[in-house]
């Protein structure tokens, strides 16, 4: 006999078609159904259909408002009449549409829950409500006789959605004093009067319309992707020498921001002012120097200090990142982007305020956005190895279609969005995903950073010194290498091949750390595939000839005597030497070490030093009050998306139905009704009929409350009753306390 309710339907299911209805709706599991009219219950809410609705193809939806049209939802259609409808085989769609229970029914009783009519609108497939009256009606000569902005106004209507709203329709004209098309149109009864406001195209006359179909032919077939065969090895090196670009622009606002951090604005974000500014410095629109500095904060190695001039600093985590090889840095930006909980994309526009929204600002955060990456990637890791979208314009269209209900206004813009970041990432060229690409997905790390080492150009340990003081990187440098380069060149430009220049400030800047001009020749005639110029030679001469004639250093505190006996009474004492107290002049002493330690120091030696400000007039420096140490600030939550529930999970829910729906199935005899948590007769009674029960094994009807508050019935068959657990055959154990009811079952 056909189910006749959504709840007999689920009952009569398999356990396997029931485990795959809670995997596709978690929402439904959440907490356990009692048995499977609750799950009937809940699977017939309108938001849960909502939520069941956002991944469904173009295709899928046009079957549910097909059913719909055919009034599914009000009693049962057969599948010949909803095919009908389509225009093309639905049997796939139907399969996906009972597996999440949006429909229910073998093909001549097809029923859909009344709550799909509330998610999907109130106008299915953009048609209005039928009118009988023009079922038997000639519509082609009908609409000879109207004008064109009559014709014009029923095209759009029929274009969907069928309403529209006027002033015209406030009272009945007759024909011939109509003066407006909607009004024509109602005394000719092409049109339907809502209320005083609103007009509606007939279902019907919408259909003819539309050259007879519900559906313009076609758009219920999946888009074709255009694509480009490529070498795999050319996607990877093409993707591998954006990411090494990315990696020193990366690398360039770290340094930059750590000698001069960008102030934080009030409201939250970057200013205009600073993001310019990195745009100029490194000839890159605001577009990319937005997704650098999202991507620099997500991976931490950014952050907002908090203090009172909050400004946007480096964290230590820059030092390693830095210091490890090219392969890793990317593998954590990549990763970062990958889980980043904003839309970069968004900036530069405007939010409801109609202000405009700032790079790093809360307004960018959208917690949906690595799903809706993780979908675009995915897609391209679908195609065959080194295959490509020609067009980012051609994978939207195919995308929409797939999931026309989910992402909302940003969809389409998120697809683009993410073609354009995973291309600066390395993780797409040319249209087609990478090797690392796809090992990223696969949450394989180390085969992505392998993948990736492959791809990367190997290092060069040579450079092209020319004439004109211009040094030339033909490809990436060795670590030690780039190091000496960037103390003694400034790069002038950057690329797959960088341009270095030497200059007088880039060699005073070599020799302040510590290089010597010996150890420049030596550098430059070791490492230059070409003859060192003699220009060169003589500049860095030059500069070593004059640098360091005047030196500085740096003291913590002096001490001034006139005596000049006496600071050497000092100089003589051990204090001297552990408060690192070293004489500059005859009667100057300086230590690197805070004043207080050394007066203290020096106290203690038996000398009686006194502090003195910059007038000469004696100080007190002695700490007022006791000081606290600052606490560390907690790390910021990032909510992570709910991965769903696992296989044991969906096994304890479906076996929590089953055993719901037997227990109301079974009849029970005169049940033992008491509070739980209460003492008394009521449980002495309990006690006696489960013991009755266990020792004649009879099954027993129970009703109990679990730990999270919900009541619910079982039948049970006792094994053992004592120490406050009723133990039954199904290996379950019942505290007795939170029996709220039993009664034998009757046969």
């Amino acid at each position: 006999m056909p189910a006749t309710s959504l709840a007999d339907w689920l009952r009569a299911a398999s356990d396997d078609a029931l485990a795959e209805l809670l995997r596709s709706r978690r929402d439904l599991a959440t907490p356990a159904p009692s048995d499977t009219t609750v799950l009937a219950t809940r699977a017939g809410t309108t938001g849960s259909v909502v939520r069941a609705s956002e991944d469904l193809d173009t295709l899928t939806l046009a079957v549910l408002d097909a059913l719909l049209l055919a009034g599914a939802d009000s009693g049962p259609v057969t599948g010949k009449t909803v095919e009908a409808l389509i225009e093309q085989d639905i049997s796939a769609a139907l399969e996906r549409l009972r597996g999440r229970a949006l429909v229910w029914g073998d093909e001549d009783e097809l029923r859909v829950p009344r709550a799909v009519r509330d998610a999907l609108g109130a106008f299915p497939a953009g048609l209005g409500g039928s009118l009988a009256a023009l079922a038997d009606v000639d519509l082609d000569a009908v609409l000879v006789a109207i004008g064109e902005d009559e014709r014009a106004l029923l095209a759009t209507l029929a274009a969907g959605p069928p309403v529209g709203r006027t002033r015209d329709a406030r009272i009945d004209v007759p024909l011939d004093r109509a003066t407006t098309p909607v009004q024509r149109l109602l005394a000719r009864e092409l049109l339907l009067r809502r209320d005083d406001q609103t007009v509606e195209l007939p279902r019907e006359l919408g259909i003819h319309l539309r050259g007879g179909h519900v559906f313009t032919p076609g758009s219920l077939r999946e888009p074709k992707l255009p694509t480009h065969p490529h070498q795999p090895s050319t996607v990877n090196e093409a993707a591998a020498g954006e990411a090494m670009e990315l990696l020193r622009q990366t690398e360039s606002l770290l340094v930059a921001w750590a000698k001069q951090p960008a102030p934080t604005l009030k409201s939250g974000g970057l200013g205009v002012r600073e993001l310019r500014k990195l745009s100029k410095d490194y000839d890159i629109d605001e577009v990319r120097a937005t997704f650098l500095v999202e991507l620099a904060v997500g991976a931490g190695l950014v952050a907002d200090s908090e203090t009172a001039t909050p400004e946007w600093t480096p964290t230590t985590l820059m030092d390693s990142w830095t210091a490890s090889a090219p392969a890793q840095r990317w593998i954590t930006l990549a990763q970062a982007w990958l889980e980043l909980p904003r839309l970069p994309g968004l900036a530069g526009g405007r939010d409801t305020k109609d202000k405009p929204i700032a790079p790093l600002a809360d307004e960018l955060r959208r917690p949906l956005a690595p799903a809706a990456r993780r979908r675009v990637l995915e897609t391209l890791a679908d195609l065959p190895d080194g295959t490509g979208v020609k067009s980012t314009d051609e994978l939207v269209s195919v995308l929409a279609w797939r999931a026309p209900r989910r992402g909302g206004r940003l969809r389409d813009e998120t697809v683009r969005w993410t073609m354009a970041e995973g291309s600066a990432l390395g993780l797409i060229a040319l249209g087609s995903l990478t090797t690392a690409a796809k090992a990223l997905l696969a949450d394989d790390r180390a085969g992505a950073v392998v993948a990736m080492m492959d791809a990367l150009p190997k290092p060069v340990d040579k450079v092209l010194v020319q004439a004109d003081l211009t040094v030339i990187a033909p490809g990436p440098l060795e670590p030690e290498l780039a190091a000496d380069m960037a103390a003694v060149a400034d790069i002038e430009s950057a690329g797959h091949a960088t341009v270095y220049r030497v200059t007088e400030t880039s060699v005073r800047r070599a020799l302040d750390t510590g290089r010597t001009a010996g150890e420049l020749h030596a550098l430059f005639a070791s490492r230059s595939a070409t003859s060192v110029p003699q220009s060169l030679t003589y500049l860095i001469d030059d500069v070593a000839r004059r640098h360091g004639r005047l030196r500085g250093g740096v003291a913590g505190s002096f001490l001034r005597c006139d005596d000049e006996v006496l600071l050497a009474e000092v100089l003589g004492s051990p204090a001297a030497a552990e408060y690192e107290l070293r004489l500059i002049a005859p009667t100057v002493l300086v230590s690197p070490l805070p004043l207080s330690e050394v007066l203290d120091g020096l106290r203690a030696a038996g000398f009686a030093p006194a502090a003195e400000g910059p007038d000469g007039r004696v100080l007190d420096i002695r700490p007022s009050g006791r000081r606290l140490p600052a606490r560390p600030r907690p790390a910021r939550r990032v909510p992570v998306e709910h991965n769903g529930m696992s296989a044991d999970q969906v096994r304890q829910v479906v076996a929590h139905l089953r055993a719901g729906d037997l227990a109301a199935s079974r009849r029970r005899g005169a049940a033992v009704v008491r509070q739980p948590g209460t003492g008394g007769s009521d449980t002495s009674a309990t006690l006696a009929l489960l013991a009755t029960a266990a020792q004649d094994q009879r099954e027993v009807w129970i009703g109990f409350v679990d730990s999270r508050g919900t009541a619910s019935q079982r039948v049970v068959t006792p094994v053992r009753v004592g120490g406050g657990i009723l133990e039954g055959t199904d290996n379950e154990r019942y505290p007795l306390h939170r029996i709220t009811s039993a009664g034998l079952v009757e046969d």
